[in-house]
């Protein structure tokens, strides 16, 4: 089945608030399975061992199969649900959010509750910043020199990242394109080699590329 582009988040980060006097910590980390969920959230319970509640909430896989979340102590749908709702408002998925709470002396109520976890959510998202994992194919190019200024000038304009350039008796590009560009990539790779040039696909994978390429 081919892959689908999915947004999740970009690095393990947090950044915390105030409300009420009750001190708020907002985490989040991209977890490729419910396992790294699951360790990444007795790491948090482990490091805030002496808070009040981590609230938390997990969602894995590309099609958002897995939604787990918890109270943890607060009064039901106050904590867990908002954070989750978040995730899914902003469609990250194959990520987790902790928010800690350390109780202030202040009672919140419901609402106040909801708004609080939810801005925990929002918090820890915009820390660790969301992209667009796409599906992403890999390839070795291999030209023969005459033809490297030609070639290094039409790639500057290609939707590809070149991670290597290897210098034997051939020239070898390693470099990633987007499965959603590749054709169009192939095509004209063929019309400036004049079909002398072909890229070999070798793999296909998961990578993160700018939200504002994407296609």
């Amino acid at each position: 089945m081919a892959l689908k582009p999915y947004k999740t988040l970009l690095r393990d980060a947090q950044d915390e608030f105030i409300v009420n006097k009750s001190r708020f910590i907002g985490h989040g980390r991209p977890c490729e399975t419910e396992a790294q969920a699951l360790d990444f959230l007795a790491e948090m319970r482990s490091k805030y061992k002496d808070a009040t509640h981590n609230c938390y909430a997990y969602i894995i896989g590309p099609n958002m199969g897995v939604m787990r979340y918890s109270d943890d102590g607060e009064p039901g749908g106050t904590a867990g649900m908002p954070i989750i709702e978040v995730m899914k408002a902003r469609a990250v998925t194959n990520a987790a959010v902790v928010v800690t709470r350390y109780f202030g002396g202040v009672l919140l109520g419901a609402g106040g509750l909801v708004r609080a976890y939810s801005q925990g959510a929002a918090t820890a998202l915009n820390a660790c910043g969301v992209g667009v994992m796409h599906p992403t194919a890999r390839y070795l190019m291999e030209i023969g020199y005459p033809m490297i200024n030609r070639m290094d000038f039409f790639l500057k304009d290609e939707p590809v990242l070149v991670e290597d350039k290897t210098f034997t008796d051939v020239v070898t590009y390693t470099l990633v394109v987007r499965c959603a560009d590749e054709a169009g990539f192939l095509q004209r790779v063929a019309n400036m080699s004049d079909g002398t040039v072909a890229p070999l696909r070798f793999e296909e994978v998961y990578l993160p590329w700018p939200e504002e390429d994407a296609p």
